[in-house]
């Protein structure tokens, strides 16, 4: 396998205006804007103008550059090719991510949900409830953990050891070996759930 994938097409952009104002407020309200803040706004539409024309011409006529070659050998265990690329890649989108998606709440325990009436509430007013981010985070740590899981050789050897007097055996690999079948499922559900949940929100996958 080789992939190469390009940046995305940038565009000329003049934030002189927007820089200003966010340094020198700091993310407060700025009603009154002085003459100072009046002049460099201007400034700015008149520049992002002239830009407009050059991303008009060139900018935005450009796209991205995608080449995927996919050999046999990639598809023998494609689940595990794939693991190998989207583990990473969920761990940077959590680190960086500057939203959250809407969560539904059967997805999560109990402690991270919102009632209807909370969610009602918070609707009203055109924000989030308390837990909304922390819901998203749970979702996105039970993806990574599926993933984790699925990139190691043999998870299920967690599940196997020596065999021990009085324990329910089996016969592996010429001997005798104990099997914890019952954590063995609760781990597996767990990482069907994960992939599951990969699935679901797929399309929530943006920073």
């Amino acid at each position: 396998m080789k992939i190469k994938i390009g940046g995305y097409p940038s565009r000329l952009v003049c934030n002189i205006y927007s820089r200003h104002m966010a340094k020198k407020y700091e993310g407060l309200s700025y009603e009154n804007h002085t003459h100072e803040d009046h002049v460099l706004e201007v400034i700015e539409e008149l520049v992002q103008s002239v830009y407009n024309v050059f991303n008009w011409l060139w900018f935005d006529r450009r796209t991205q550059h995608i080449k995927v070659r996919i050999d046999k050998s990639d598809t023998w265990s494609m689940d595990d090719t794939l693991a190998t690329i989207i583990l990473p890649m969920l761990v940077q989108l959590k680190d960086t991510k500057h939203g959250s998606p809407n969560v539904d709440g059967t997805d999560v325990p109990k402690e991270l949900r919102a009632t209807k009436k909370q969610l009602a509430a918070y609707d009203k007013t055109g924000d989030v409830d308390p837990k909304h981010f922390e819901r998203w985070d749970w979702i996105m740590d039970e993806m990574i953990w599926a993933f984790e899981q699925k990139c190691r050789d043999n998870w299920q050897d967690d599940y196997y050891g020596p065999y021990i007097e009085g324990d329910s055996g089996l016969f592996l690999n010429g001997h005798f070996e104990w099997q914890d079948r019952e954590r063995q499922q609760v781990h597996q559900l767990r990482m069907t759930n994960g992939f599951r949940l990969f699935g679901k929100y797929y399309e929530n996958l943006w920073d």
